[in-house]
């Protein structure tokens, strides 16, 4: 289907709120927090108010749940039936096992070998029925097999207009959290990996308070939709090299680029090295253990906005925290 930011469908805050309730207990609103640390105010301005969006505490570990569960709620018994399956690397599958268990439902998911053990361990502990292959390629191929086979549905990690309407969900709770204490947020960081997360938060946030800012953060290894925007049409890029793989999109998809393009502000790169800045800063200042995808937009507000954004009111949307001890200590040290 063909989209552009003029036209490209969209839940309204009506929709969103709706979409909320029926998400129900099945998912948590997750805190939000104003960080008062003086290296903070020493690395982002004194007078830059830091909010957190902690969605790491999220079931699962990471916001992934939000429109995987608001997905598979849509399918017909039948289908609910003969269940899910997809392609992930960790935090897309382990959201799929614990949306399969609350629908009463199974997930099939076929994972690269080179995936983190770790999260691998974290869907087939939540009931997930793993297929690990050497590329991702091949894995792509082997949904298919499984979708001719076994007539599962496949549920897109970030594409599609449910899956954005779950997504916004956290831009919904981010502004009525921060409704609460009479705070109105300057701008918003959100890390992308391949814009279902940031086009659902862009929407809910600009229809709430269109003069707040949605500035989206990649890493310089997987920019696909910073690509998108320069090219203006969605790209796919040659390779992912990022720690961050939980923003390892190889490519940009039509809806989800039209509804960035529609919505957000502007779109910004970090480096690996500032990623693991901001792990450390997220380590210190917060308290938080969070995997590399959590820390990019803080390593955003650190570096590329900094200046941009000093003395505003900033929300940032710390997106997960699926990291094994060892890896997580590798990335910390200098």
């Amino acid at each position: 289907m063909t989209y552009t930011p003029e036209t490209v469908p969209f839940p309204s805050l009506e929709d969103i709120r709706a979409a909320r309730e029926r998400l129900g207990n099945r998912v948590i609103t997750t805190p939000v927090r104003r960080i008062f640390d003086d290296a903070l105010s020493a690395e982002v301005g004194a007078t830059t108010g830091v909010w957190l969006k902690e969605e790491l505490f999220q079931h699962t570990g990471s916001f992934k749940p939000r429109g995987a569960l608001t997905v598979m709620a849509e399918l017909t018994p039948e289908a609910r039936e003969r269940g899910v399956t997809g392609v992930s690397a960790g935090n897309h599958a382990i959201s799929l096992a614990y949306s399969a268990r609350q629908l009463g439902t199974t997930a099939k998911v076929v994972m690269p070998r080179t995936a983190n053990p770790y999260r691998i361990q974290l869907f087939r502990d939540l009931g997930g029925i793993a297929e690990l292959v050497d590329t991702i390629h091949i894995a792509f191929e082997r949904v298919e097999e499984i979708i001719a086979d076994e007539g599962r549905t496949q549920v897109h990690p970030f594409e599609g207009p449910l899956t954005a309407l779950g997504t916004a969900t956290v831009g919904l709770e981010f502004m009525e959290q921060m409704a609460e204490v009479n705070t109105a947020l300057d701008a918003i960081i959100v890390a992308s990996g391949g814009g279902g997360l940031t086009g659902g938060i862009a929407c809910a946030v600009k229809q709430w308070r269109p003069t707040t800012k949605v500035y989206v953060v990649e890493p310089e290894g997987a920019d696909s939709l910073y690509r998108s925007f320069q090219a203006g049409s969605p790209q796919t890029i040659e390779a992912v090299r990022t720690i961050a793989d939980s923003l390892g999109s190889p490519r940009s998809e039509p809806y989800s680029y039209a509804l960035n393009k529609r919505f957000i502000d502007d779109i910004v790169l970090v480096s690996d090295d500032q990623i693991r800045d901001g792990m450390r800063t997220l380590f210190r200042s917060a308290k938080l253990v969070v995997e590399p995808a959590g820390a990019a937009a803080m390593a955003a507000l650190r570096f590329p906005l900094r200046e941009q954004l000093a003395g505003q009111q900033v929300g940032v949307v710390v997106c997960g925290g699926n990291t094994d001890i060892a890896t997580y200590a590798k990335h910390l040290q200098p």
